[in-house]
């Protein structure tokens, strides 16, 4: 079971504000989180083989087919600034 200590530090991280009423649900639901993942780890799965996923290894995506694209103008019509044919945007190191 988490304790308190341990919650508060946890919300520190993710940067949150609990009440004292919050900090305890969150005690009881992390650590019956925390107490299902352990049980999980108890389970014999040396008969299961490695798999990357559970769905039917099949595509489902269309095919890649090339297709014509957008014009430049297209492209710029909706930009909030444009310069020499690009998009104008503010610098990221001042």
């Amino acid at each position: 079971m988490l304790t308190r200590e341990e919650v508060e530090h946890i919300a520190a991280l993710a940067r949150l504000e609990l009440s004292a009423e919050e900090t305890e649900l969150y005690r009881r639901q992390l650590s019956a989180i925390l107490e299902y993942a352990a049980s999980l780890q108890e389970l014999d799965t040396s008969e299961i083989a490695p798999t990357s996923s559970v769905l039917p290894p099949h595509g489902v995506l269309r095919p890649d087919e090339p297709r014509p694209g957008l014009s430049l103008d297209d492209v710029l019509r909706n930009a909030p600034r444009v310069d020499q044919k690009q998009f104008r945007v503010p610098p990221a190191i001042e």
